[in-house]
Parts: structure tokens; C-alpha cells; sequence
């Protein structure tokens, strides 16, 4: 096992981390800019390194400040978290290069999962479930382009296939709109993500967003975590997320899991890992890969009893994967509130000192979150301060300890999501569970034909 890790992250998921390593018996080396010198996993970590300035780009995406920092705490392994450098495979060869190990999959593992276009032709090779569409990039010939978007039938939507997180894609519902939305695209994804390949999928009109979380490692050996539901979605950032997804079939969760698990050991890959679908009358469609921790992972560990943090950590250390696909048992439900310094209403960012900290407790709840009372929350970074996290035997269980929860939560000084998640836990369509990634868009612009402003 590691001796010291680097975490070269912020916020509540390095403060996660931090926590992990400790259980193991790691020490820690936070790495942290100007703006969060005051931060509680700052604070915590055995020895820390100012990277630099407050701005992402010259601290937390500045590589060689974090390489040199890990070279001069004797660091041996460096841990990415989720965002910033997490699935950058130059950084995570860099690393290696470097001496260190990274805690996540090989760079070249990154670059094909990345790249939208193989991963897709390696989950068709692994029989994983893929959405209808071009075979591969689009070709640069405009009558196959028609070709290939009548065949597969409007509407279509055109994606980069360096993007994410809702980035580099366009619904086309014509034919007299596609060759246009084709070349708008192609320019955007060449200047957001360096790559101006492009490809054509089917535009699944009312579906949800499903995942799979796996663990594999460099043995060849790989399993499933189950699956989570994350459609409540406000412009393709999620809001809520649950584990299990309500209303679907154990015996599709399980065939469609084995298939990511088996995707795993054909592309020799380890750590932990999110396959991301589409899934819409009874039928999962793979969108994406994600290769590294997801914000969501609490809810899976609270079913599934697996600390997902420690297993990457694990994993790094070369350990051989200690539990089969038969050991692991789903119990319970559980339900994550992403909590955000914003407006509830109006979703601008709400940074500034918080006042009065005080979150709830009782059976079943959880808190990651690296605020405090009399912290200041920079306004630098993403808005996310925290997540709250309810179990229970049931759904509905699971449900009222949210309710409960968010109701003893006291946030002043800045505004915070909150009311937000008071409302939709009260939500008629949520409490039965199953709705699409629509769903919320269409809630918030019902509901802002009401509120004043």
C-alpha cells in the first residue's frame, strides 16, 4: 500500500479522499491555489503545497506545478478526483512518466473512453447496448451524411466526439437543418476540444439517464456496482441522483452490467469507472464513459456497502480485486441532493463567507462537504459546496429522511439550492420515481411563469 498520496483536487471530493487515506492509513499532501489556503482538507492533509494563483488554469490544471509538488513531498501516487485533470490522459501519462502512479486507468484507456467514437465501437464489440447512428465519425461526403441520417431516422443529434457534460452537441429535427448543424458543430468541437470529429445518433425524445458503476483491476478481474439514476437534470448538469433507478428490472440491470464488466476486462481496464446510458422503453443506450470517481458515488456505496474511493486506492496499489460479481448485494434505496452556493430560482452563483453552517443528522444521512462555519466560499470554481445523502430500507423511506433532512439544514450568508430540493422531494412525478431528463427544464420553466422576476 501507498505510504503518501497526492490529491490534486478541491473541495468536498478531496476532503473525500483525504478521509479515505486516513482509514487506510495514507498520509496526504493537499495541493490547493491562493483562494483556498483556508480550506478544512487543507487543514486535515499531513503536508500541504500552494500550486498557484486562484485561477484553475494556473493552479488546479497547472501539470507541472503538481508534478513538482508531488516530487518534493515524496508523494508516490497522485489522486485526481473527478473534474479538472481527472480524465486528461496527458496528465495521468505524465504522471507515470513522472514516477508516480496515477490513481485511475491507463492514459491510453482515457484517450479511447474519450474519444466518443471508439468508445462506442468498443462497447458494440463488447455487445454493451449503443444508440442507433452513423458507424463512426461522420464522413466528409454530404449526400452519405443525408444517407446515414435517413436510415437512421429524425430526429438526429450531431455530437463532438471529444465532448462531455452536454458540451459539443446539436438536435437536428430537418433534413434541411442537418447539413448546416453538421459544419456548425464540426467548428465548435475543433475550437472547444481540439478535434472536429463528429458523429450521428439517434435523438431519443423522452429518455433517462441511467449508469453503471464498475470496478476493475490490473488482473483482468472486473464487476458491477449497480446502477443509478441521475435524469433530474438542469442543462445537462444533475441535480439529484439515486441508486437503485426506480422501476427497472433487476434481471436488465444485471445483463446490462455484465456487459460493462466484460467491456472492462477486453480493454484491460482499471480503477473505477461509470458506463452512461440513455435508457427509454426498456432499452439501454451507451453515451458515454466516464474514467474516474463520479460525484455520485455515495449512493452506490451506501447499497452496496463498497467504499469506491478506497477500491481506486486499492486498485493503484496493484491489489488483486477481493470480492466477486456473486458477493455483491443491493440493500436499500438511497437518494443524493446536490447542494449549490446559488439562487434557487434564478441559478446565479452565490459565493461569499458562510455565517451559519449547520447540517442534519439522524439515521441514514450523510454529508461530504468541506464547508464550514465562517468559511469563505471563493468565486472561482464550481458552485457546488456539498452533498447530502439519505438511505433507507425503501424509496419512500429514503424520500422522508430527505425531507427531514433538508429541512434541519441551516445555510446563511449566501443562498444555496436548498429550497430547490425542498420542492422536488415534495414533487408529485419525482416521489413515483422514473422521470426523464426533461423532466426538471420543463419544472423550472413552468415554475418560473410563476415566481416573481
Amino acid at each position: 500500500m501507498f505510504e503518501k498520496i497526492l490529491i490534486a483536487n478541491r473541495g468536498e471530493i478531496a476532503l473525500r479522499i483525504l478521509r479515505a487515506c486516513r482509514e487506510l492509513g495514507i498520509r496526504t499532501v493537499a495541493v490547493h491555489s491562493t483562494a483556498d489556503t483556508e480550506a478544512k482538507y487543507v487543514k486535515l492533509a499531513d503536508e500541504s503545497v500552494c500550486i498557484g494563483p486562484a485561477a484553475s488554469n494556473l493552479s488546479y490544471l497547472n501539470v507541472p506545478a503538481i508534478i513538482s509538488a508531488a516530487e518534493v513531498t515524496d508523494a508516490e501516487a497522485i489522486h485526481p478526483g473527478y473534474g479538472f485533470l481527472s480524465e486528461n490522459a496527458d496528465f495521468a501519462e505524465r504522471v507515470e512518466q513522472s514516477g508516480f502512479v496515477f490513481i485511475g486507468p491507463k492514459a491510453e484507456t482515457i484517450r479511447l473512453m474519450g474519444d466518443k467514437v471508439s468508445a462506442k465501437d468498443m462497447m458494440k464489440a463488447s455487445k454493451v447496448p449503443c444508440v442507433p447512428g452513423s458507424d463512426g465519425a461522420l464522413p466528409d461526403n454530404p449526400k452519405q451524411i443525408l444517407a446515414i441520417a435517413r436510415s437512421v431516422g429524425y430526429p438526429v443529434i450531431i455530437k463532438a466526439a471529444g465532448g462531455g457534460g452536454g458540451r459539443g452537441m446539436r438536435v437536428v429535427h430537418t433534413e434541411a437543418a442537418l447539413l448546416n448543424a453538421v459544419a456548425t458543430t464540426q467548428s465548435e468541437a475543433q475550437a472547444a476540444f481540439g478535434n472536429a470529429t463528429v458523429y450521428m445518433e439517434k435523438f431519443l425524445e423522452n429518455p433517462r439517464h441511467v449508469e453503471i458503476q464498475v470496478l476493475a483491476d490490473h488482473h483482468g478481474n472486473a464487476v458491477h456496482l449497480g446502477e443509478r439514476d441521475c435524469s433530474m437534470q438542469r442543462r445537462h448538469q444533475k441535480v439529484i441522483e439515486e441508486a437503485p433507478a426506480p422501476g427497472i428490472e433487476r434481471k436488465l440491470i444485471e445483463k446490462v452490467g455484465e456487459r460493462c464488466a466484460e467491456a472492462c476486462r477486453k480493454i484491460g481496464y482499471r480503477g473505477a469507472g461509470t458506463f452512461e446510458f440513455l435508457f427509454e422503453n426498456d432499452e439501454f443506450y451507451f453515451i458515454e464513459m466516464n474514467t474516474r470517481v463520479q460525484v455520485e458515488h455515495p449512493v452506490t456505496e451506501f447499497i452496496t456497502g463498497v467504499d469506491i474511493v478506497q477500491a481506486q486506492i486499492r486498485i493503484a496499489a496493484g491489489e488483486t480485486l477481493w470480492f466477486k460479481q456473486r458477493d455483491v448485494e443491493f440493500r436499500g434505496h438511497a437518494i443524493e441532493c446536490r447542494i449549490n452556493a446559488e439562487d434557487p430560482f434564478r441559478f446565479t452563483p452565490s459565493p461569499g463567507k458562510i455565517t451559519n453552517w449547520h447540517m442534519p443528522g439522524g439515521p441514514g444521512i450523510r454529508v461530504d462537504s468541506h464547508v464550514y462555519n465562517g468559511y469563505t466560499i471563493p468565486q472561482y470554481y464550481d458552485s457546488m459546496i456539498g452533498k447530502l445523502i439519505a438511505y433507507g430500507d425503501t424509496r419512500e423511506q429514503a424520500i422522508r429522511r430527505m425531507r427531514i433532512a433538508l429541512s434541519e439544514m441551516a445555510v446563511d450568508g449566501i443562498k444555496t439550492n436548498v429550497p430547490l430540493h425542498q420542492e422536488l422531494m415534495l414533487d408529485g412525478r419525482f416521489v413515483e420515481g422514473g422521470t426523464s431528463i426533461h423532466y426538471l427544464e420543463h419544472l423550472l420553466a413552468d415554475r418560473s411563469e410563476l415566481k416573481p422576476g
